[in-house]
């Protein structure tokens, strides 16, 4: 019975004895497919460190350029809970003093890659932008994630993810016409076309320089990068298959595909698109056969889906779960942030992880051979100052020279 094998949903509450736990330091590397490869993050927002968060859970040597300024500073996110600034070490710079900006180019000389999330011109007023880097550093791969891109009339713009993804096309396909596009978290534009495509372009870069010899400026924006992931929906477009919002299967309309609201007010997601496992619904439900429920008559489809909110409304979620979980019907409960960790699916791939306690998502994907370890938690901001310069060979005169100047800080142990 599907329920025994996936224990019917049921979540024990403090379930945690399987989630994979840190052993690592704070000052210690991480295996994994890029140990050895050495990035700089000028610290940023968002997409910025979502990118380098993927890099250093790779096992990237990831040192992020934090502003002095932000020394001491009781931080939106404490550092327990920063997963996106997980796996980093931390220098607390001034880039707006000309001896900061030297400090990162000598830095910049001995790194692979630089990632930073600015406005267009910003890194090159502050003196460290891609051409003096590069002029340091030929083989520097030099990443830049903005929304709307490095050119182009909007390039200087402000802008969040809602605006790149309205732009792209890709908002316009998510919601219902009653109610308008639905803004789906910030995923499609900080997050999938944003860091996500920044860490897959500086890994290609990377790879391209390693036989050229040279590197290169990666320019990212969300725009496109958003436009990429809605690839599959501008060719159903093309091929006149595309209808308004809310008109569509994969939006919300088809009563096959969407979510619904169960006796106890949680919900399940239904995905039954193959005729074989929408057949297999129907029977499952035992409220008719295809002749009686057409699939894919468009019409019908408000009334369907009105039939199937009413059916799955008697029953709560778990006995759903119960019912169908794990069948070809295609279907999953709704989780919420404290229930999908427990899921006995995810914890049998350790698909999260406690760090510095706190259950988070673990690197993915998997490998082979050369599987990351479990990342260490975040940084307190300017926490390695004076390990990580001594480390990229500053001598204890510049050091103590630049502590004078205020060119970093050091935060207190």
């Amino acid at each position: 019975m599907v329920g025994e094998v996936f224990g019917a949903c049921l979540f024990a509450t403090n379930d945690f004895g399987r989630i994979k736990r840190s052993t690592q330091t704070k000052d210690t590397y991480m295996p994994g497919p890029l140990a050895g490869i050495r990035v700089l993050e000028v610290a940023s927002i968002g997409p910025g460190p979502f990118c380098a968060m993927m890099l250093a859970d790779m096992g990237a040597e990831v040192i992020r350029i934090d502003r002095r300024a932000d020394v001491g500073r009781t931080p939106w996110v404490p550092p327990r809970a920063d997963i996106l600034s997980r796996g980093r070490r931390s220098l607390a710079l001034d880039l707006k003093q000309p001896e900061g900006a030297q400090v990162l180019l000598d830095m910049a000389a001995q790194a692979d890659l630089l990632v930073e999330g600015f406005r267009p011109g910003v890194m090159e007023r502050l003196g460290v932008g891609p051409e003096t880097c590069l002029a340091r550093n030929p083989k520097l791969v030099y990443g830049r994630m903005t929304g709307w891109g490095q050119s182009g009339p909007l390039a200087q713009a402000a802008g969040h993810d809602i605006n790149y993804i309205a732009l792209s096309g890709a908002l316009h396909g998510i919601g219902h016409p009653d109610t308008g596009p639905v803004p789906p978290l910030n995923l499609v534009g900080d997050f999938g076309g944003g860091g996500a495509m920044l860490a897959f372009g500086l890994a290609c870069a990377l790879i391209e320089a390693r036989g050229s010899g040279r590197g290169q400026v990666v320019d990212a924006a969300m725009t496109e990068g958003s436009a990429l992931l809605m690839s599959m929906f501008y060719s159903t477009h093309a091929a006149g298959r595309w209808h308004r919002l809310g008109e569509n299967m994969l939006d919300g309309a088809a009563h096959f595909y969407g979510t619904y609201r169960c006796a106890d007010g949680r919900w399940l997601a239904l995905g039954s698109v193959e005729p074989q496992f929408y057949a297999l619904l129907l029977d499952t439900l035992g409220i008719g056969n295809a002749a009686e429920w057409p699939q894919h008559e468009r019409a019908r489809w408000p009334e369907l889906k009105r039939k199937l909110a009413e059916r799955f409304a008697t029953r709560t979620r778990d006995d759903w779960c119960a019912l169908m979980e794990g069948t070809d019907i295609c279907f999953a409960p709704v989780l919420d942030l404290d229930e999908a960790p427990r899921h006995p699916h995810a914890v049998a791939r350790g698909s999260f992880v406690s760090v510095d306690g706190t259950v988070q998502p673990a690197p993915v994907p998997r490998f082979s051979r050369s599987q990351p370890a479990t990342p260490h938690g975040a940084p307190v901001v300017g926490a390695h100052s004076e390990a990580l310069l001594a480390a990229f060979g500053f001598d204890a005169s510049r050091v103590e020279a630049l502590r004078a100047a205020g060119v970093f800080a050091q935060a207190a142990s």
